[in-house]
């Protein structure tokens, strides 16, 4: 299978709008208390790291089973290389700004660690200036 290339205007665009704001319904894949969750975004930096990113509006919380599988997956994923798992939040309606999201909390090396005044991407500068420095 070929890697279909993408022009650098387009790249993190929404491709196909119409299907994007359409709700998953997991309902049908309930395995006792355990059901599906979603993760907004993910990135694998140059075979280097993996940052995984999940925003929420105002004050939500993650809901306990997915906070419990994030934490696992970062957790299990240190094993291997760096990872960091960034809650975010935001206020606006429409389309989210996950860049400029703030960070209210993240996971790293084990543990949950408060962030205030920080944006997604700065945290995500900070930790992957790290990772090529270490």
């Amino acid at each position: 299978m070929q890697a279909v290339v993408v022009p650098d205007e387009e790249r993190g665009k929404i491709k196909n709008r119409q299907y994007a704001n359409r709700v998953r319904d997991f309902s049908g894949l309930r395995y006792g208390n355990i059901t599906a969750t979603d993760i907004d975004g993910l990135i694998e930096y140059k075979n280097t790291c993996y940052i995984f990113i999940e925003t929420k509006y105002k004050d939500a919380e993650l809901p306990f089973g997915q906070r419990l599988a994030l934490e696992r997956i970062t957790d299990d994923l240190e094993k291997v290389k760096p990872v960091i798992t960034i809650v975010a939040t935001y206020s606006n309606e429409g389309d989210i700004d996950v860049a400029h999201a703030l960070v209210c909390e993240y996971r790293f090396r084990g543990a949950w660690h408060k962030r205030e005044n920080t944006t997604t991407r700065e945290l995500i500068d900070k930790f992957l200036s790290w990772v090529e420095w270490r």
